[in-house]
């Protein structure tokens, strides 16, 4: 899953995605109004946890203008700010929830999964298409009850298709997605391709259909139905 950290406090940022990384995130900064506002705006993140202190400018601007351009990000605010009135507005202008400074990191851990569950999973830890099953946190998958092995990119890549489940997912938010900001920097999508040819062989191999459709000149589709 891809966070996106919007933080101004050196030490916090840095524990912040110390921890998240560990968990299996993948993790890009912003450190001001304007940096924040630019990643937000180009590209698509999970969920985005949001300082409202902000050198240039306040986070609750940043939650108008996500919700102007319809970006469908979830949110978390973090903030020392002790007023109700800014968690009322915060949420009023979408955030998904409000955990005040100082916080506990296991608990914005839990937080960001509980928002991605509700958001992309129907609430559930447990996902099932066709013949496959994935424990998103143990992160484990199986075909019939055959466990895969796959590598943390290959599970990375088979929930993004599974959130996205008939809709076309194209080349570039899948290197977006499993690269981070690192995706600019890549000439070809040959790690999208090598990627997607080895979980589609491991999902044969363990016996399942063919799931992953590539949508020619576009990008790849999960859809069990064909």
């Amino acid at each position: 899953m891809k966070l996106l950290l919007v933080e101004d406090e050196p030490a916090l940022l840095a524990s912040v995605v110390s921890y998240l990384q560990a968990q299996h995130y993948i993790c890009e900064v912003a450190t001001t109004y304007t940096q924040a506002q630019e990643k937000m705006l180009l590209h698509d993140y999970e969920c985005i946890v949001l300082d409202l202190t902000l050198p240039g400018g306040d986070g609750l601007d940043l939650l108008r203008e996500l919700q102007k351009h319809q970006k469908a990000a979830g949110v978390i605010i973090t903030s020392a700010r002790a007023a109700v009135d800014d968690r009322i507005t915060g949420l009023e202008l979408g955030a998904d929830d409000y955990l005040p400074k100082p916080f506990y990191l296991p608990e914005l851990s839990a937080r960001i999964a509980a928002l991605v569950r509700r958001r992309h999973y129907q609430g559930t830890n447990l996902l099932q298409a066709g013949e496959l099953s994935v424990d998103v946190p143990a992160r484990r998958a199986a075909v019939a009850g055959k466990p895969l092995t796959l590598t943390r990119t290959e599970f990375d890549l088979l929930l993004l298709l599974l959130a996205n489940q008939g809709r076309v997912i194209t080349k570039g938010a899948i290197a977006e997605h499993l690269s981070g900001d690192a995706a600019e920097q890549f000439d070809t999508f040959e790690n999208v391709y090598a990627h997607v040819k080895n979980l589609k062989r491991k999902l044969t191999e363990a016996g399942a259909p063919n799931y992953i459709r590539m949508v020619y000149g576009l990008g790849y589709r999960f859809d069990v139905n064909g």
